[in-house]
């Protein structure tokens, strides 16, 4: 009998949700930086085994928002977490069980209800005593009665293998919900946009992060050289963004446009170029409109 089931990865930003989802698909999928708020959609990585599936969905991470697109994605995360079987609950040692932590336990479901929901405890490399985990593992359980702790380090994918194994003995049985060979439910253009946005990310700094979109406007094939041809707009939300973004003479572009078109190039598995353009839009995060045209709305 074939199992299937959806695991909802949940937390709040930057404990290691979609190093997570990536180290169980073994590919890449979901951006990944130090910055906050990197993960602004749900992303499903579908992993298919044998007689099983396991339908991923990498989540905003759960915290205050501060305009439109905060509530849309504190949203998209709840409902990720409500529309699924089993609930990963990750948090680290640095942010065990704070405020933030807290008010995402406020969000889980009845216990009575019986959806399995387990407890993550990520970059455990970062402990010099293993020792150290006993007091945040007792902690959890006076917090809520996790269905199983189980300590990993995504980053270097120590312990997955057995939260995998913990994983698939909850699903429920059931025919599989993709076909075997999908990897996730995003298109090229959706992991494009957000291939470019990660290099924003990567490489520029104060405000520029959290104020940055990508939309990919059109994609051509080339007729000389059979090549790809890109369109993307980084939409902004002040010149002063604007000029951080292009840099000096251009530099700053140039090199996001290198780093990007590296990663499509592997992802599309064919040669592409790639031209972008900067535009300001001013408190896009704020106006209904914007994220609308930018994917952002539901």
């Amino acid at each position: 009998m074939k199992k299937s089931g959806i695991v909802a990865l949940s937390g709040q930003p930057n404990v290691g949700k979609s190093t997570m989802l990536n180290g169980f698909l073994k590919e890449k999928i979901a951006i990944i930086s130090k910055k906050p708020e990197t993960t602004r959609d749900t992303i499903r990585g579908i992993l298919t085994e044998k007689d099983c599936q396991i339908v991923f969905v990498d989540t905003p991470g759960i915290h205050k928002p501060h305009d439109l697109l905060g509530k849309v994605m504190l949203t998209r995360a709840q409902s990720s977490l409500m529309g699924s079987d089993i609930i990963l609950f990750i948090t680290e040692k640095k942010t065990a069980f704070n405020r933030n932590d807290e008010n995402i336990l406020e969000r889980l479901p009845d216990p009575k209800k019986g959806k399995k929901v387990i407890l993550v405890l990520n970059k455990i490399d970062k402990l010099k005593e293993k020792r150290l985990l006993l007091p945040i593992m007792k902690k959890a359980m006076e917090a809520y009665p996790f269905d199983e702790v189980v300590p990993v380090c995504a980053l270097r994918q120590d312990d997955l293998d057995r939260l995998l194994k913990i994983i698939k003995t909850c699903l429920p049985e059931g025919p599989f919900l993709y076909p075997e060979e999908q990897l996730t439910d995003k298109s090229e253009w959706f992991l494009i946009q957000e291939i470019i946005r990660e290099k924003i990310l990567t490489e520029t700094y104060e405000e520029v992060p959290h104020s940055v979109a990508v939309v990919i406007d059109e994609m051509t094939e080339e007729k000389t050289d059979s090549a790809l041809k890109i369109y993307a707009t980084i939409f902004v939300e002040r010149t002063s963004q604007k000029s951080i973004v292009i840099g000096r003479n251009g530099a700053m572009m140039k090199k996001i446009g290198e780093l990007a078109r590296a990663d499509i190039e592997q992802l599309l598995s064919r040669h592409i170029y790639l031209d972008m353009w900067v535009k300001v839009r001013e408190k896009w995060k704020k106006d209904p409109a914007a994220l609308r045209e930018m994917g952002y709305s539901d």
